[in-house]
């Protein structure tokens, strides 16, 4: 049994943006069990599956969360087959929320700063920063301005460890977005040639 849940009629892409994108979930590994396919964003899955184990990514990018409404630990994904991303991700949990990442195009630019509230040090990107610490001599990111495009801000340099998703706006408290105990040290941004 699949269930679909798509864009809402009517919606249409800016011109700087390209909102297209398709994931299938499956409640069991390898792609079995019930379906539920999703074109946008999905604040919590356990009202279409009861679990969700495996996932294909058919087109667009999309970032997925162990926790309902955008919550928990988060993992990017492109196009692709995740047949059991539990132990691929190292999650203890399944996929509980989705939300997709709209292309974009044209030039992308981010402030980070040392400290909460846009307070210390303040640097502006425009490319990937694969060790703030090495290109900026910062320590420390406590909040962020995203200005244009979207980005995945890295727990370690060279972007590893666990990430985020930052769409543009104002982030003034990463330690206020449930973020306590970490420290993001490279930013990278989301292109269709990731």
């Amino acid at each position: 049994m699949s269930v679909h849940h798509s864009v809402s009629p009517g919606t249409q892409p800016s011109p700087t943006n390209i909102n297209m994108g398709k994931i299938i979930f499956y409640e069991d590994k390898n792609f079995q069990g019930r379906s539920y396919e999703s074109m946008g964003d999905c604040s919590d899955m356990h009202s279409h599956l009861s679990r969700c184990q495996s996932c294909r990514v058919e087109s667009g990018c999309f970032m997925v969360y162990d926790r309902p409404n955008f919550m928990g630990n988060q993992h990017f994904m492109r196009r692709g087959e995740y047949s059991d991303y539990m132990n691929m991700f190292g999650w203890n949990d399944c996929i509980r929320s989705c939300r997709m990442i709209p292309m974009h195009r044209g030039q992308y630019r981010m402030r980070i700063y040392e400290r909460e509230n846009f307070g210390g040090q303040m640097m502006e990107l425009n490319d990937d920063c694969d060790s703030i610490m090495d290109r900026y001599r910062m320590s420390d990111c406590q909040s962020c301005n995203v200005m244009d495009g979207h980005w995945l801000m890295y727990e370690q340099p060279h972007f590893r460890g666990r990430m985020m998703y930052m769409r543009p706006g104002e982030y003034r408290s990463f330690r206020n977005m449930g973020f306590n105990n970490m420290k993001f040290m490279s930013m990278k941004r989301i292109t269709d040639m990731m």
